[in-house]
């Protein structure tokens, strides 16, 4: 997908020192909702690693004006389905982040629908799941937009900032067609 000056696409291998960038500059921005990352996850080595493991991922790039006034891109946020389960279940989890410099503008609600979108249309998913801490209200509301419904909490589910942490557990039912046969 792409609106003016962002694109939505799948990551690739030659993404990893962009994201690396991205994710520390963030990093501030992110410590209160994500959990506890060794500093080899913000190097380019760690964010390859994470790319190589066989998840599907979608990134927002951002188009700016690089240093000599050529286009480049700058990844300003992503999304990574994982726990992809095919066969009858069909189904995936959902984490995603935006840059603290471009929240407020639509970019997460518009990642969120580009992930659903081929989801179904790509992998043949059934649904989606997502979970957000109960004060991440912001995140309830993209996914709320989005067409996520609350399903559920989820006592001490991750570790963030030195404690277990409460979530709320969304799902989004992307279609209601059979499974392929085979």
């Amino acid at each position: 997908m792409t609106t003016d000056a962002v694109r939505i696409r799948p990551a690739e291998p030659s993404d990893a020192a962009a994201l690396a960038t991205a994710l520390l500059r963030n990093r501030a921005h992110m410590r209160p909702r994500e959990p506890y990352r060794t500093e080899a996850y913000y190097t380019a080595e760690g964010q390859a690693e994470r790319l190589a493991d066989g998840g599907r991922r979608w990134f927002a790039v951002s188009t700016e004006a690089g240093e000599a006034g050529e286009e480049t891109e700058v990844i300003v946020g992503s999304a990574i389905l994982s726990g992809i389960v095919l066969g009858p279940f069909r189904s995936a989890s959902l984490g995603y982040w935006v840059d603290g410099r471009h929240t407020g503008r639509g970019l997460a609600s518009a990642l969120v629908e580009e992930v659903c979108r081929a989801s179904r249309e790509e992998l043949g998913l059934h649904r989606i799941e997502a979970c957000t801490m109960f004060d991440n209200l912001a995140s309830q509301r993209v996914l709320a937009k989005s067409g996520f419904e609350q399903i559920g909490t989820a006592p001490r589910y991750l570790h963030i900032d030195g404690e277990w942490r409460d979530h709320h557990i969304f799902q989004r039912i992307l279609h209601d067609d059979p499974p392929p046969r085979g």
